[in-house]
């Protein structure tokens, strides 16, 4: 089966060779969007020996996915993998992500943080786990990390779903809509590195936290899944 890494990139300059290098190894092409990145990041990327594609304006991760994953079909993918560009995802845990879909025991694999203990601020602990909770009330099949990018889907699984949303909402939506069509999702436990914590703005996280929150609302009552 013929594995493609998709990698979104916005300002990356100092880890993408890093994570592009690691991708290489577990899988058969890499994929790049730079997703109108101001800094060196679309030089690197040119330099690195992979596909990619650019967005001359920045339009989000779940649009940056989105492009990605739409070039590994057309390269003719049977399984994608997505994994952050900033470190935070460790690349020599790609086979252990794709490993249930390659065994044929599902259809979309998560890497999640939580089902080992990693260091994570508290206000994006405690962010993810409202967003979990509106993900999972009311349904049987409870997922513990939501909001991990650190993902691998079948080719069947995207020939069937619509991404619609191009901000970070896109993490809820596509898991929303999967549930919806009753595929098959598994966890594994990936480990997460969060650089320089004392100096992480909370600013952000709490915008992108209200952000996801409102479309994991907005999906689950349009869908009513």
């Amino acid at each position: 089966m013929q594995t493609i890494a998709v990698i979104p990139a916005y300002n990356v300059e100092k880890t993408i060779t890093q994570v592009v290098k690691g991708a290489k190894k577990y899988c058969d092409t890499v994929v790049v969007v730079d997703d109108g990145s101001s800094d060196n990041t679309p030089n690197i990327i040119q330099g690195l020996g992979v596909k990619y594609a650019v967005h001359w304006e920045n339009q989000g991760q779940g649009a940056a996915t989105r492009t990605g994953i739409k070039i590994a079909l057309e390269l003719g993918a049977d399984v994608v993998v997505t994994l952050d560009s900033d470190g935070q995802h460790d690349p020599n845990e790609i086979s252990q992500v794709l490993k249930p879909i390659l065994d044929g025991k599902a259809d979309l694999v998560i890497g999640a943080r939580f089902i080992n203990k990693h260091k994570i601020p508290h206000y994006r602990k405690f962010g993810i786990d409202v967003i979990n909770w509106l993900y999972n009330i009311c349904n049987g099949r409870q997922l513990v990390d939501t909001q991990s990018c650190f993902r691998a889907f079948a080719r069947q699984l995207i020939n069937r779903l619509d991404m619609e949303e191009d901000g970070f909402g896109s993490s809820t939506e596509v898991l929303i809509k999967v549930r919806k069509m009753k595929a098959r999702i598994i966890e594994v436990p990936i480990s997460c590195i969060y650089h320089n914590l004392k100096q992480d703005s909370t600013m952000n996280p709490i915008k992108h936290g209200l952000m996801v929150a409102f479309k994991t609302i907005y999906w689950r009552l349009k869908l009513w899944a």
